[in-house]
């Protein structure tokens, strides 16, 4: 025999589903990451005692200011993230939460993860030391570049690279005495791509100093969204277009600088 529930009983025996259902979301771990401004390295000096380019085969000369390349710190691919990290970092403008899958390749241990990292940025390293020398229109089997960043993975460093290689062999002085901080992929022609994290990478540029930071053009909205006051954006295409860019800041030409 069926008895009728009060309303109390009632309100009761449906809450229990309705919390337990609150207390897996909050304990139970999402596919997010929690990400924040990384560490920058001036590409025209030393990072953990070394040079980060060395340049053999052809002349260089001494440079003034400093290109910064940029990342970010995110929490490892294993790690477990709850609703109370998402809600936290939602209203924090020092952090970000971004899908898991946009951060690492998923499907992957931490150590497959590293190797993949590692292995993107040797091809960016590549790709940034070959298109630099097509820009200077200079035979790569008679320069030889070694480029050397320690603890960083992945390809975003390529654009600064690059200008890193030119700054070192091309005529002239790109940074002009200033802190010039950026990201971007790189590819042998010399084709800046889109990366992840713009807006952590600006503070992170801020914070060390930067005026200027190089953008991908199609990451101006992105980086606006939380722009660090003092800290000029530069969008960039090509590598030409981002040495030209340099250029006409360093001789006093802003006003023919594009803006985002």
């Amino acid at each position: 025999m069926l008895s009728r529930l009060t309303r109390p009983q009632f309100l009761a025996v449906c809450g229990v589903p309705v919390v337990a259902l609150l207390a897996t979301a909050v304990f139970a771990p999402l596919p997010f990451s929690v990400a924040q401004p990384g560490l920058t390295a001036d590409v025209l000096g030393e990072n953990q005692g070394a040079e980060v380019i060395t340049i053999s085969g052809a002349p260089t000369h001494e440079t003034s200011g400093q290109l910064r390349m940029t990342t970010i710190e995110a929490t490892g691919p294993d790690a477990s993230v709850h609703l109370g990290d998402v809600l936290g970092s939602w209203f924090d403008t020092d952090r970000a939460v971004m899908p898991r899958d946009a951060v690492y390749p998923s499907g992957d241990d931490v150590s497959e993860i590293e190797q993949y990292n590692q292995e993107q940025m040797k091809e960016s390293q590549d790709s940034a030391t070959a298109a630099a020398l097509r820009y200077l229109r200079m035979d790569k089997d008679d320069v030889d570049v070694e480029l050397r960043l320690e603890n960083v993975g992945g390809p975003s460093a390529g654009l600064l690279f690059s200008l890193g290689i030119v700054d070192k062999l091309g005529a002239g002085d790109l940074t002009g005495g200033k802190v010039v901080a950026g990201t971007g992929t790189i590819t042998d022609g010399g084709k800046v791509g889109a990366v992840g994290g713009v807006p952590l990478k600006t503070q992170a540029a801020r914070r060390d100093g930067a005026t200027v930071f190089l953008v991908p053009k199609a990451e101006c909205s992105d980086a606006q969204a939380e722009l660090p006051k003092g800290l000029r954006l530069i969008p960039v295409t090509t590598l030409k277009g981002a040495v030209d860019s340099l250029k006409a800041l360093e001789s006093g030409k802003g006003d023919d600088v594009p803006a985002c």
